[in-house]
Protein backbone atom coordinates (compact mmCIF):
# COMPACT_ATOMS: atom_id res chain seq x y z
CA UNK A 1 0.00 0.00 0.00
CA UNK A 2 1.17 3.25 -1.46
CA UNK A 3 0.13 6.51 0.61
CA UNK A 4 -1.66 9.04 -1.26
CA UNK A 5 0.60 11.84 -0.18
CA UNK A 6 4.00 12.44 0.88
CA UNK A 7 3.29 15.15 3.36
CA UNK A 8 7.57 15.47 3.76
CA UNK A 9 7.86 16.36 0.14
CA UNK A 10 6.03 19.84 -0.45
CA UNK A 11 6.83 23.31 0.82
CA UNK A 12 2.95 23.60 2.47
CA UNK A 13 3.00 20.16 4.13
CA UNK A 14 6.26 20.44 5.21
CA UNK A 15 5.29 24.16 6.46
CA UNK A 16 2.17 22.74 8.18
CA UNK A 17 3.63 19.89 9.79
CA UNK A 18 6.32 21.62 11.31
CA UNK A 19 3.89 23.05 13.70
CA UNK A 20 2.44 19.38 14.07
CA UNK A 21 5.36 18.12 15.37
CA UNK A 22 6.08 21.23 17.05
CA UNK A 23 2.86 20.72 19.39
CA UNK A 24 3.16 17.01 19.37
CA UNK A 25 6.68 17.25 21.14
CA UNK A 26 5.10 19.98 23.76
CA UNK A 27 1.78 17.52 24.53
CA UNK A 28 5.27 14.55 25.30
CA UNK A 29 6.39 17.14 27.87
CA UNK A 30 3.38 18.16 29.16
CA UNK A 31 2.67 16.80 32.72
CA UNK A 32 0.28 14.64 32.34
CA UNK A 33 1.65 11.40 32.91
CA UNK A 34 3.88 9.40 29.43
CA UNK A 35 1.69 6.22 30.00
CA UNK A 36 -1.43 7.81 29.98
CA UNK A 37 -0.71 10.44 26.97
CA UNK A 38 0.32 6.42 25.21
CA UNK A 39 -2.88 5.00 26.62
CA UNK A 40 -5.17 7.87 25.34
CA UNK A 41 -2.92 8.17 21.87
CA UNK A 42 -3.66 4.33 21.28
CA UNK A 43 -7.20 4.56 22.22
CA UNK A 44 -8.28 7.52 20.00
CA UNK A 45 -6.55 5.97 16.94
CA UNK A 46 -8.04 2.20 17.83
CA UNK A 47 -11.86 4.44 17.78
CA UNK A 48 -11.00 6.02 14.37
CA UNK A 49 -9.63 3.09 12.91
CA UNK A 50 -5.78 4.61 12.33
CA UNK A 51 -3.23 2.09 11.25
CA UNK A 52 -0.23 4.13 11.16
CA UNK A 53 -1.02 6.06 14.80
CA UNK A 54 -1.67 2.39 16.22
CA UNK A 55 1.11 1.15 15.30
CA UNK A 56 3.26 4.03 16.51
CA UNK A 57 1.68 4.32 20.00
CA UNK A 58 1.76 0.42 20.58
CA UNK A 59 5.35 0.61 19.49
CA UNK A 60 6.47 3.50 21.35
CA UNK A 61 4.20 2.62 24.71
CA UNK A 62 5.98 -0.78 24.44
CA UNK A 63 9.40 0.81 24.04
CA UNK A 64 8.34 2.83 27.19
CA UNK A 65 8.04 -0.15 29.26
CA UNK A 66 4.04 -0.93 28.92
CA UNK A 67 2.66 -4.19 29.37
CA UNK A 68 1.54 -6.03 27.00
CA UNK A 69 -1.42 -7.33 28.65
CA UNK A 70 -2.39 -3.88 29.25
CA UNK A 71 -1.85 -2.66 25.56
CA UNK A 72 -3.80 -5.81 24.52
CA UNK A 73 -7.31 -4.57 26.64
CA UNK A 74 -7.03 -1.06 25.94
CA UNK A 75 -10.07 -1.62 23.32
CA UNK A 76 -11.91 -2.80 26.09
CA UNK A 77 -10.46 -1.19 29.25
CA UNK A 78 -13.96 -1.00 30.73
CA UNK A 79 -14.13 -4.71 31.61
CA UNK A 80 -10.13 -5.03 32.39
CA UNK A 81 -8.79 -4.74 35.80
CA UNK A 82 -4.98 -3.46 35.04
CA UNK A 83 -5.92 0.28 34.61
CA UNK A 84 -5.67 2.67 37.30
CA UNK A 85 -8.82 4.66 38.16
CA UNK A 86 -7.04 8.26 36.58
CA UNK A 87 -6.21 6.37 33.14
CA UNK A 88 -9.78 4.82 33.41
CA UNK A 89 -11.17 8.35 33.61
CA UNK A 90 -8.75 9.60 30.63
CA UNK A 91 -9.73 6.56 28.37
CA UNK A 92 -13.37 8.12 29.20
CA UNK A 93 -12.85 11.14 28.15
CA UNK A 94 -10.61 10.36 25.35
CA UNK A 95 -13.56 7.88 24.21
CA UNK A 96 -16.63 10.83 24.51
CA UNK A 97 -14.08 13.40 22.70
CA UNK A 98 -13.52 11.27 19.96
CA UNK A 99 -17.34 10.10 19.37
CA UNK A 100 -18.53 13.65 19.36
CA UNK A 101 -20.87 13.08 16.97
CA UNK A 102 -22.74 9.79 18.47
CA UNK A 103 -22.15 11.36 21.96
CA UNK A 104 -25.32 13.50 21.24
CA UNK A 105 -23.77 16.25 22.88
CA UNK A 106 -19.95 15.93 23.49
CA UNK A 107 -18.45 14.94 26.68
CA UNK A 108 -20.85 14.53 29.70
CA UNK A 109 -20.67 16.53 33.09
CA UNK A 110 -20.03 13.21 34.91
CA UNK A 111 -17.21 12.04 32.52
CA UNK A 112 -15.73 15.88 33.22
CA UNK A 113 -15.89 15.54 36.92
CA UNK A 114 -14.42 11.81 36.88
CA UNK A 115 -11.18 13.29 34.67
CA UNK A 116 -11.30 16.73 37.05
CA UNK A 117 -10.87 14.28 40.08
CA UNK A 118 -7.38 13.06 39.00
CA UNK A 119 -6.19 15.80 36.66
CA UNK A 120 -5.20 19.08 37.64
CA UNK A 121 -5.80 21.52 35.01
CA UNK A 122 -2.04 22.04 33.58
CA UNK A 123 -2.83 18.61 32.61
CA UNK A 124 -6.30 18.14 31.43
CA UNK A 125 -5.28 20.62 29.26
CA UNK A 126 -2.65 18.72 28.29
CA UNK A 127 -5.15 15.57 27.86
CA UNK A 128 -7.97 18.01 25.93
CA UNK A 129 -5.28 19.21 23.73
CA UNK A 130 -3.69 15.40 23.33
CA UNK A 131 -7.25 13.85 22.01
CA UNK A 132 -7.47 16.72 19.79
CA UNK A 133 -4.71 16.29 18.34
CA UNK A 134 -4.79 12.80 17.83
CA UNK A 135 -8.14 12.90 16.36
CA UNK A 136 -6.54 15.34 13.60
CA UNK A 137 -3.39 13.37 13.39
CA UNK A 138 -5.55 10.03 12.39
CA UNK A 139 -7.85 12.07 10.15
CA UNK A 140 -4.25 13.28 8.10
CA UNK A 141 -3.31 9.76 7.62
CA UNK A 142 -6.63 7.75 7.19
CA UNK A 143 -7.76 10.50 4.49
CA UNK A 144 -4.12 10.12 2.65
CA UNK A 145 -3.77 6.01 3.40
CA UNK A 146 -0.30 6.56 5.63
CA UNK A 147 0.80 2.58 5.56
CA UNK A 148 1.23 1.12 8.90
CA UNK A 149 3.78 -1.98 10.36
CA UNK A 150 7.02 0.05 10.12
CA UNK A 151 7.59 2.34 12.61
CA UNK A 152 10.45 2.44 14.65
CA UNK A 153 10.09 3.58 18.59
CA UNK A 154 12.07 7.50 18.84
CA UNK A 155 11.41 8.54 15.01
CA UNK A 156 9.67 11.62 16.27
CA UNK A 157 11.27 12.72 19.03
Amino acid sequence: MDARLNYFAGPTAGKALKYVMSAGKALKDSPLPAATQELVALRVSQINGCAVCIDMHTKEAAAAGETPVRLHLVAAWREATVFTEAERAALELAEEGTRVADAAGGVGDEVWACAAKHYDEEQLTALVTLISFMNMVNRLNIITEQPAGTYEPGRFR
